[in-house]
């Protein structure tokens, strides 16, 4: 067993399926509000290990879909600038386990968390659509735990 920090955007029908598959793997997943920690930049940085700027962007975000955003567009820097601000375009979950961290669920620890491989199902959003999105979270909403 195996303490999990899951940083999710309260409401998300993918977040949820993602905490069910760690709880049922025999983890205690701790969920905290993205949308409300108080990030930095350094902070948020050790998230995304050595993996490319572009793929720190939550891809479903209404302003990634819009085309408003470009996450090809930015350098280290003003990525994580703009994901301080807006921290809806972070790519989620982010998971805090033994000591490392990641941006995603296709990433370790979470694949070694599920017990070694990654599960294809789970990283999607569950409202691919274009112009769906999931409802605004209530800005209150701070943790849960399962």
């Amino acid at each position: 067993m195996t303490e999990i920090i899951f940083y999710e955007k309260p409401g998300c029908r993918t977040n949820a399926r993602q905490k069910l598959l760690l709880a049922a793997a025999g983890h205690v997943v701790t969920a905290k509000n993205l949308l409300t920690e108080p990030w930095t930049g350094d902070r948020l940085r050790e998230f995304f290990g050595a993996t490319p700027v572009a793929s720190w962007f939550n891809a479903a975000a209404p302003r990634i879909k819009s085309g408003e955003i470009d996450p090809g567009a930015f350098d280290a820097a003003a990525a994580l600038a703009t994901l301080v601000e807006d921290p809806l375009l972070i790519r989620r979950p982010l998971v805090e386990a033994n000591g490392l961290r990641c941006a995603g669920f296709d990433r370790e620890p979470v694949i070694s968390l599920l017990g070694g491989t990654a599960n294809a199902d789970a990283e999607g959003c569950s409202r691919p659509g274009p112009s769906q999105h999931c409802p605004d979270p209530d800005p209150t909403s701070k943790s849960s735990a399962l």
